[in-house]
């Protein structure tokens, strides 16, 4: 029985496709012409070998940390016009070095300030005589003074070494070591407040699968990668951005390193706007506006790409903005694959088996274009959005057609042969 799909210059190869999609039976789709890409191998793994071999330079690395280093910066005193998120962006052995650093030569300096006016004023001359009155009583050095200045900035207060009303300029000293050292604590403790309660330890805990994946989904060829949250403190407001990282050269014969160019996953639909309770799976459709169009299964293996995905929101324990991205390179786009099923229903509960998160399986996907793709199902009168299964279930139905008017002509045929039989035995009778 003949397909119901016509034939319109559709080559071998795009018939194989469609005959692995299980879009009906494609024996009189003939007379093909075979675009351009549709010419190459669409499995070169020598291709693959050779990209394997060659080091990936990564502008985001996987762990989400960028691979961008300033150099020749020369306008350095910038940074010190931001004094405080200098000190937030430091790595913790120097921000502690700093912390420590900072209270010590504070102590110092006011320590020396007060043994300067023991010994301007003469106190220490006159240690242990009654009728004199000191600055501050029991200081008799540099160590004293010292073991005071803390004394005063720390507020202890233990009583043995006190100011006198005598000393004026001591009073002062006091007032101004009391309101600076306020201020050093409100800064440094403030840095350090804000550098523990960094949300970046949160990111952590969200997670990218190692490896996006391509294939279709409801008829469409579509770029996916799944996301997930390991805390059940969960992240609000949480929105998903992909961006495409590829040099490119304009008409003018400019030329663009590590241009950047957005993929809709969802902006125009809200599907960007995630409810991350549970896994996604983050799509984005291939269409004509989709930097993806023209690239093919052999194309993508000599690809210099990197895809970097972005995931934000606000930790639901601070409200806190937290960000968590990562990103993929050509070799890490597995072609003709999807994930596997991760949820799963319990007595009473949904459980996420994380084991199987970065799994994927096998599936039936075209290695052309998806350009390709649209023009073979346009020419073959297909549309693109029917879905496998139906395809499947139409070609099974036509094979049951034909097996039952074979069986129906062969149980007419085995009838005519009795029927003759019993003429003639009838007549032999007679």
């Amino acid at each position: 029985m003949q397909s119901q799909y016509p034939s319109k210059h559709l080559s071998n190869s795009e018939l194989r496709i469609i005959n692995d999609l299980g879009w009906g039976n494609t024996a009189m789709l003939k007379n093909p012409k075979l675009p351009r890409q549709a010419r190459e191998d669409f499995c070169n793994q020598g291709a693959d070998k050779e990209r394997a071999k060659r080091k990936i330079q990564r502008y985001v690395r996987k762990d989400g940390k960028c691979n961008v280093h300033n150099g020749n910066v020369r306008e350095t005193y910038r940074y010190f016009t931001d004094i405080f998120t200098t000190l937030v962006d430091l790595k913790w052995r120097f921000n502690l070095f700093i912390f420590v650093l900072v209270y010590t030569v504070t102590w110092l300096f006011f320590g020396m300030i007060w043994w300067l006016i023991a010994y301007v004023r003469g106190d220490l001359e006159h240690i242990g005589d009654n009728q004199w009155t000191p600055c501050v009583n029991n200081l008799n050095g540099f160590v004293s003074a010292f073991l005071f200045s803390i004394e005063t900035e720390t507020t202890i207060g233990y009583g043995y070494r006190v100011i006198t009303d005598k000393c004026p300029e001591g009073i002062v000293l006091l007032l101004v070591q009391s309101v600076l050292g306020s201020i050093v604590n409100a800064f440094m403790v403030g840095c350090m407040f804000v550098k523990i309660s960094q949300p970046k330890k949160r990111a952590e805990t969200l997670v990218f699968s190692t490896h996006a994946v391509i294939s279709i989904r409801d008829g469409k060829l579509c770029l996916m990668f799944r996301v997930g949250d390991l805390r059940n403190s969960h992240i609000v407001e949480a929105s998903i951005k992909a961006k495409l990282i590829k040099s490119k050269q304009t008409k003018e014969g400019e030329f663009i390193p590590l241009n950047q160019t957005d993929l809709n996953v969802g902006y125009d639909t809200g599907d960007d706007r995630l409810f991350l309770v549970s896994p996604l799976i983050i799509c984005h459709e291939i269409n004509e506006h989709s930097p993806f169009w023209d690239i093919s299964k052999s194309h993508l293996a000599k690809e210099e790409l990197e895809i970097v995905v972005i995931l934000e929101g606000m930790v639901e324990a601070t409200g806190m903005t937290c960000q968590a991205r990562s990103s993929y390179v050509a070799s890490e786009i597995q072609w003709g694959y999807r994930f596997s099923p991760v949820l799963t229903l319990e007595d009473g509960f949904y459980e996420v088996d994380y084991n199987s998160f970065h799994e994927t399986y096998e599936t039936n996907t075209p290695p052309c274009s998806a350009r390709e793709l649209a023009e073979m199902t346009t020419r073959a009168g297909m549309p693109v959005s029917w879905s496998f299964t139906s395809k499947l279930n139409e070609q099974a139905e036509l094979e049951t057609e034909e097996e039952e008017e074979k069986r129906s002509h062969s149980n007419r045929d085995q009838t005519a042969q009795n029927g003759d039989v019993a003429n003639v035995e009838n007549e032999s009778k007679v």
